[in-house]
């Protein structure tokens, strides 16, 4: 019995060590930090009403916006001084007139870009956030009506066909449905490559296991082995060391299977 003690003593020692060893790595433990801060926020989040919600959403995905369009801005500003003079006949072509003020509106400073992209990203962040509430759901159709409204108020706030002219209702649509088309084929798009893979399906209970130990990285070598959910109550040291894990995680992930199997034996059931 007091050698059992000592074993399962040294078991949780080893095991404190490995994950002392990993949480030391500081990028991991800012991306958990991130992460905590992260998930802390979008639950207080949903606990508002759609109204305050809707706000803070747009707020923020426009701060965002107007971060990523300062700094586009910052590269494109160039080209404006690089636009030659207004010919005297394009004031009379109202074709050309267009032309030249979408070139403006896409190639124009740091503050114009940042107040561009924060009403575009602002107004599609905002949408959505109505539309899942509304829906219960996000999908390819929710996306696309936020899609839209981006589009058009990019249309109206750029000057893109003239502010206050005859074509801007109809610029303003003829963008939202390119906008709405492209958003729907990302969506598309991203749902099929966002799939994960069907071999991941074999190796939950495996993640599962190694994340309690704090040995998520060694996932991938229990891949390469083929060592599937299926083969847990099966490992031994040996099939551990030829998928190259060393001799500290060997002995914590076979305590931690030895003590599932005697658990399940105990409620009369079978670990698998």
């Amino acid at each position: 019995m007091g050698e059992r003690k000592q074993a399962v003593l040294a078991m949780d020692t080893a095991k404190g060590l490995v994950v002392a060893h990993h949480n030391h790595n500081p990028v991991q433990q800012l991306q958990a930090k991130y992460k905590e801060l992260e998930t802390g926020f979008k639950d207080w989040l949903a606990k508002q009403s759609l109204p305050v919600e809707a706000a803070v959403v747009t707020a923020t995905s426009s701060i965002q916006g107007a971060a990523i369009g300062g700094l586009m801005g910052t590269f494109t500003s160039d080209l404006s001084s690089l636009q030659p003079p207004t010919p005297p006949g394009v004031a009379a072509n109202p074709q050309a007139i267009a032309s030249l003020q979408q070139a403006q509106a896409l190639s124009g400073g740091p503050f114009i870009q940042a107040r561009n992209f924060a009403v575009m990203t602002g107004v599609n962040a905002g949408i959505s956030c109505v539309m899942k509430r509304l829906r219960g759901k996000e999908d390819v159709q929710s996306s696309m009506v936020a899609a839209f409204g981006s589009g058009a108020a990019f249309t109206l706030v750029s000057g893109m066909g003239g502010p206050g002219g005859p074509n801007l209702p109809a610029n303003m649509v003829s963008s939202g449905v390119l906008f709405a088309l492209m958003q729907g084929g990302l969506f598309k798009l991203g749902e099929k490559f966002s799939k994960p893979p069907i071999e991941d399906v074999l190796y939950n209970k495996t993640r599962g296991m190694l994340s309690s130990l704090g040995l998520h990285n060694y996932e991938k070598n229990f891949k390469s082995g083929l060592l599937t959910d299926a083969t847990l109550p099966l490992l031994t040291d040996s099939a551990l060391r030829d998928v190259k894990i060393p001799p500290g995680p060997r002995l914590l992930i076979l305590d931690h299977i030895q003590r599932e199997v005697e658990l399940s034996k105990g409620k009369g059931g079978r670990w698998t």
